[in-house]
């Protein structure tokens, strides 16, 4: 069976065109205060070196935040480690905004999204979270045609027997289980419950809702 493959194609433009509706944020912060302080959940120097580069880094400060920090030599960027779902060591509204793209999908169950989204809130006035939509026909990290809406124990058996986009093929049941639980797609009430006051905004290919956007 062929596997449709709209990301492969289309991940850059995306990410284009979402950064220059998070630009117009920064923009607007800019304008109020002067200086905008971002934290990125998950985020990595080459999407800040590609998308980044005409922002005012004189101005502009970036802590990007993973569980392994990254060894950062750019102007106005830090790296540290630590856990999207606590983020005890920063006290409440200490950045201007909260950037995080295809993230809150991989930190667990229920529990653990609602645990990160409340970080979210609780560390900026603002916010820009970004996640795949579930009702999107081909599983963004599989790249498989309705490969999340099959049950779990067709899922980990089609992944024994074959790679499937950014998944290699698995050795056997716990490490093929793990894999699909790895990520957990939200759709849009999901998303809304959990950044109950931001904007759902809709990123669409060929007419369908790819991605969803919290933006407050």
């Amino acid at each position: 069976m062929p596997i449709l493959d709209p990301n492969k194609n289309s991940d850059n433009r995306f990410r284009r065109n979402r950064f220059r509706l998070f630009k117009s944020m920064i923009e607007s912060i800019m304008m109020e205060k002067d200086r905008c302080h971002i934290l990125d959940v998950g985020g990595e120097p080459n999407y800040w070196r590609l998308n980044g580069a005409d922002l005012d880094w004189r101005k502009v400060t970036l802590t990007l935040l993973n569980l392994v920090p990254f060894e950062i030599r750019q102007r106005g960027i830090i790296s540290v480690a630590g856990d999207a779902r606590d983020l005890k060591q920063y006290d409440n509204l200490s950045f201007d905004i909260v950037h995080s793209n295809s993230v809150i999908e991989h930190v667990g169950r229920w529990d653990d999204m609602v645990a990160m989204a409340n970080e979210v809130r609780r560390l900026a006035p603002h916010y820009f979270v970004q996640t795949p939509y579930f009702w999107f026909p081909i599983e963004p990290h599989a790249r498989f045609p309705a490969f999340h809406w099959m049950p779990e124990s067709w899922r980990y058996r089609i992944l024994m027997k074959r790679s499937c986009g950014f998944w290699q093929k698995r050795p056997d049941v716990g490490s093929a289980v793990n894999a699909v639980q790895s990520a957990v797609l939200l759709d849009r009430k999901q998303m809304q419950f959990l950044f109950s006051d931001a904007k759902i905004v809709s990123e669409r290919f060929l007419g369908f809702t790819k991605s969803l956007i919290a933006i407050r």
